[in-house]
């Protein structure tokens, strides 16, 4: 090894001198030996990008808007509020429901008294829970097996404690009810959509707020209707409130959230 290659060894970690590199390109050792450096060396951390330019206008602009939306409002509405008025509007839907379908007859159920009214606290406690479960921030998400076991009893429940009469024909009887059901359904889901929309959309509340919302239709019927088979119920009564939450879900995963609160 010459002196020139002892001295390329000290500039291995930089550039080479111009009488070195000339050395270099001719000296087949310091060229293996340049080689073999450059595949172990560790690579050269690359350069930290540019900070993004400085856009005062852009911020000057987002802290009016939320000074302006602080200004608006300065604290957060209590969320139960949005319950009550949830609750006030079922609570007026069923009044008319029942003074609509009512003319003739409020009470025509022919079950068993304590199956009418049990079943009709059940479609209560449902309409209530699901509100709740809806509109409440005391947990980010609900299980979907606690809404699914709620339906569940509550089309349990109102399969058991059935009359088993059919006092109109059973096209016109099921047309009916649904119908009724729809049509008393239109308001809550509406105001229902609307309380949603305040938060983030999240699947489980849409469908409990859906079913709840639907419940109240149910429950006129529940206590309206004169027809007590199983396939009067299922299919006049349980179908329509099922497939409204359905719908309440996929319309409710099409309207933009105003915050994205959970």
């Amino acid at each position: 090894m010459t002196p020139e290659c002892e001295r390329v060894l000290d500039f291995l970690d930089g550039p080479l001198p111009p009488e070195l590199a000339a050395h270099a390109a001719g000296c087949a050792d310091c060229r293996a030996l340049l080689d073999g450096f450059h595949v172990l060396a560790p690579p050269r951390s690359a350069p930290a990008p540019a900070p993004l330019p400085f856009n005062e206008a852009k911020y000057e602009e987002t802290r009016r808007k939320s000074l302006t939306e602080l200004a608006a409002t300065p604290l957060p509405t209590p969320w139960w509020r949005d319950v009550l008025v949830l609750l006030g509007t079922y609570l007026g839907v069923t009044a008319v429901g029942l003074g609509v379908v009512g003319r003739h007859g409020l009470m025509l159920n022919a079950a068993p008294s304590y199956w009418v009214a049990g079943v009709a606290l059940l479609i209560v406690a449902g309409v209530g829970g699901g509100a709740l479960l809806g509109l409440a921030p005391s947990r980010r998400t609900w299980p979907l097996g606690l809404v699914a076991a709620g339906a569940g009893a509550v089309v349990v429940a109102q399969l058991l404690g059935r009359s088993g009469l059919q006092v109109r024909p059973f096209l016109t009887g099921t047309l009916g009810c649904m119908g009724t059901e729809v049509a008393l359904s239109v308001v809550p889901l509406a105001v229902a959509m609307v309380l949603l929309c305040r938060s983030a959309y999240q699947p489980v509340r849409a469908l409990a707020a859906g079913l709840s919302a639907a419940g109240v239709s149910m429950l006129v019927l529940h206590v309206h209707c004169p027809d007590g088979t199983a396939d009067h119920l299922m299919l006049g009564h349980l179908l329509p409130w099922v497939v409204l939450a359905g719908v309440a879900v996929f319309i409710r995963s099409r309207l933009p959230s105003r915050t994205f609160a959970p």
